[in-house]
């Protein structure tokens, strides 16, 4: 799988996410700190992998920054992309199951090598659900990106 990865710093956490990958077998596509000459921004870079995501240049991506809010936040900004953070496997487990998360976001501050093992673990045995109430959630997610983003009929 092509995976892009996004970094606004040079952390081991970030370097051992790549060759994690890598070693996984991925094609990894390095964005930001991780790619010399490249924007390190945060906002920057995480949009930057996410567009990878949203036009199709990789199936999935990891963005990174020091709590991972704001690199989540900047994926979620790219219509297509539901970027989910993650501090542990069982969120990972879920964001996969039941949002169909297609970008995966990770806090160089709090992920542990260990913990980063185990979070792409359940990240990539889980698979999205094939319930009609999950599958309608995520396709209601997917309209909000749409022309009429924020006008669902009702208000109270």
């Amino acid at each position: 799988m092509r995976i892009s990865v996004s970094s606004d710093m040079d952390e081991p956490v970030a370097r051992a996410l790549v060759a994690e990958l890598r070693g996984r077998g991925h094609d990894v596509v390095p964005h930001g700190a991780l790619r010399p000459g490249d924007d390190p921004r945060w906002a920057v870079c995480s949009e930057a992998a996410a567009r990878d995501v949203a036009d199709g240049t990789s199936e999935q991506a990891v963005v990174c920054c020091w709590t991972g809010t704001g690199a989540s936040i900047a994926a979620n900004k790219v219509s297509g992309v539901r970027a989910a953070l993650c501090a542990d496997a069982y969120t990972a487990d879920g964001a996969r199951r039941w949002n169909d998360a297609n970008v995966l976001a990770l806090s160089l501050r709090l992920t542990s090598e260990p913990l980063l093992k185990e979070i792409l673990d359940a990240w990539f045995a889980a698979e999205a659900s094939g319930d009609a109430e999950d599958r309608q959630n995520v396709a209601h997610i997917d309209g909000l990106d749409g022309p009429d983003a924020g006008n669902s009929g009702s208000r109270a």
